[in-house]
């Protein structure tokens, strides 16, 4: 990917309605010093930019995070919200929202983690947990199955559940809500509410 550059334009000076020379034609001055500040942009650092990426992911996940534990009280998951930005674009980045057990379809136990992006893409089949980040689309929301590499100490998306360890992957905020709480629901009739919504 080229090397992005940012700039701060929140304290930039709002150009006027008609530009300079309407102005010239509606008070008779012409006003220089709006081209100049323009041409005084404050360029982002990659570390300023990842870092205010980090606030809106963490933001935007914690009112996930509300949202999923407002709606019943027999459901319940556990606040684990961090961010990681992508290399070389720090204004894309994905979020952690929670993590659980839980039993589905032919799988007992099954660890589970719930992320939100600011991106779309394939998750990764290797080493790389994006592939074909496109950039077009405006979100993404997803959850993986996890298991724990003994070796390594971390844990490891657990491809042998589905497909490719993806339980689900969506655009639509209320469809990754459903599917949380489907994810947690203890037992079927709880399931059987949540699939009426």
């Amino acid at each position: 990917m080229a090397n992005l550059r940012y700039y701060d334009d929140a304290k930039a000076p709002k150009e006027q309605r008609g530009g300079v020379y309407t102005d010239y034609l509606r008070t008779g001055r012409i006003n220089r010093s709006t081209s100049d500040a323009r041409a005084a942009r404050r360029y982002l650092t990659h570390k300023e930019v990842a870092e205010r990426t980090g606030r809106k992911l963490e933001a935007a996940g914690t009112l996930a995070y509300d949202r999923i534990n407002g709606f019943h009280a027999s459901i319940r998951f556990p606040k684990m919200i961090f961010h990681r930005t992508l290399d070389g674009s720090p204004h894309l980045g994905y979020c952690h929202v929670t993590a659980a057990r839980t039993r589905f379809a032919d799988y007992d136990d099954v660890r589970w983690s719930f992320y939100m992006a600011n991106f779309f893409c394939e998750i990764g089949k290797d080493e790389h947990f994006f592939d074909d980040v496109r950039r077009g689309y405006s979100r993404m929301y997803f959850a993986v199955a996890m298991d724990l590499d003994r070796e390594q100490g971390k844990l490891v998306i657990n491809r042998t559940v589905r497909d490719g360890g993806l339980l689900f992957r969506t655009q639509d905020p209320k469809t990754a809500l459903k599917n949380v709480l489907m994810l947690g629901a203890k037992n079927d009739a709880l399931r059987t509410i949540i699939r009426a919504l």
